[in-house]
């Protein structure tokens, strides 16, 4: 009976856990930025939290660049990315069950779950070193997360695509979202600098744009498997 219960979870409820975790995120974030005190690179003193000059990662300061408490914004970017980040392993863990098909398929599904669960373990990592007091640390996540999330984009597009039956559309929607993982990290580590007003603006807005695109990104796929388990069932 355990063991039914347990096949059960990780084939159907454990996708559940992972959409609930994405809208969580969205939800979270959106909430923290109406109480998130203010203050900018370029301007400490501005008050709210601007979306287009204030990157993500300001959410979870302890305090603001105008010295300012961040209690409540925090809290809720620390629970919105924590959730994330545990949706994002979970996802990776339930995952390969779908690509079982041919030795390429499952290949594929394993290398992209090594490399999505280890992703989604540096995003657990960004939420807990707030980067006002654990910079250095922030950053080292920050950029592992961004640079192993397209490996294990591209390898479970491969999977599909090996995988006879699961459907192909997924595939293409994963191949555009590596895509664009691609083109934020080369924002990320080439582009204009956030020291000045215009790169700030750049490398925020790109920040937002991937960040969400993320999580939509996983909460599609989550969708996606759910139902092939379901038509499985």
């Amino acid at each position: 009976m355990k063991r039914a219960q347990s096949s059960d979870f990780w084939h159907g409820r454990v996708f559940n856990l992972v959409i609930i975790g994405s809208a969580l995120f969205i939800l979270l974030t959106l909430i923290a930025m109406f109480t998130f005190p203010g203050g900018t690179r370029v301007d400490p003193g501005v008050k709210g939290y601007s979306f287009f000059r204030n990157f993500f990662s300001e959410l979870g300061y302890l305090h603001t660049r105008s010295g300012a408490p961040n209690t409540v914004s925090a809290a809720l970017f620390f629970t919105g990315l924590f959730t994330a980040g545990s949706g994002l392993v979970l996802f990776f863990l339930a995952f390969p069950q779908f690509f079982t098909g041919t030795q390429a398929a499952r290949l594929s599904s394993r290398l992209g779950s090594f490399f999505g669960v280890v992703s989604g373990l540096c995003f657990i990592g960004v939420a807990f070193t707030p980067a006002d007091i654990r910079l250095s640390w922030h950053i080292l996540f920050v950029l592992w997360a961004f640079r192993l999330f397209p490996v294990a984009v591209f390898f479970y597009g491969l999977a599909i695509f090996f995988q006879p039956g699961y459907p192909k559309r997924y595939a293409y929607l994963l191949i555009g979202f590596g895509v664009l993982l691609v083109a934020y990290i080369l924002l990320l580590e080439k582009g204009p600098k956030p020291s000045t007003a215009n790169g700030l603006i750049i490398q925020v807005t790109g920040q937002k744009i991937i960040g969400y695109a993320s999580i939509l990104s996983i909460l599609i796929q989550a969708v996606g498997a759910k139902r092939v388990a379901a038509a499985e069932a």
